[in-house]
């Protein structure tokens, strides 16, 4: 599995936090973001992750700002993203099982590290169910 991951000066703790769980799971780890806390923007940082995934150079994708508003727009820009900001572990769960999500957005100043790497660990072990949510995402139009 390859994951790209991004992230802003508010991520910075986050992200590298997170790459250190997924090295442990031996996953190939693309890295977009920032290792600063100097402020940056977003989008530059972000867009490269949803470009990733989006083109299949990766599996999945994980972004991490302050709010993670600004990084969950920005990835739902691209063509067949389903980026997916979630604060419980029961959100993120629900965004792969009923929305297919392949991008998690994570708000790094709104949720404590050990609960975003549960979250993580949840977007990565939980499957899409299929069936009606199937139908629902072929709904989502693409550009």
């Amino acid at each position: 599995m390859k994951i790209a991951i991004g992230n802003d000066h508010a991520g910075t703790e986050y992200k590298l936090a997170i790459i250190g769980l997924l090295k442990s799971k031996g996953i190939e780890i693309i890295n977009y973001g920032t290792d600063g806390t100097e402020s940056v923007d977003y989008p530059d940082f972000v867009h490269p992750v949803a470009t990733d995934v989006e083109e299949g150079n990766a599996d999945m994708g994980i972004v991490v700002c302050g709010s993670g508003n600004g990084a969950s727009m920005t990835i739902n820009k691209h063509q067949n993203i389903r980026g997916a900001l979630c604060w419980t572990k029961e959100i993120t769960a629900l965004a792969r099982e009923h929305n297919d999500a392949n991008i998690l957005s994570l708000p790094a100043r709104f949720i404590a590290l050990p609960q975003a790497l549960d979250m993580v660990e949840t977007f990565l072990n939980t499957k899409f169910e299929g069936g009606r949510h199937e139908r629902r995402i072929e709904k989502i139009p693409c550009r």
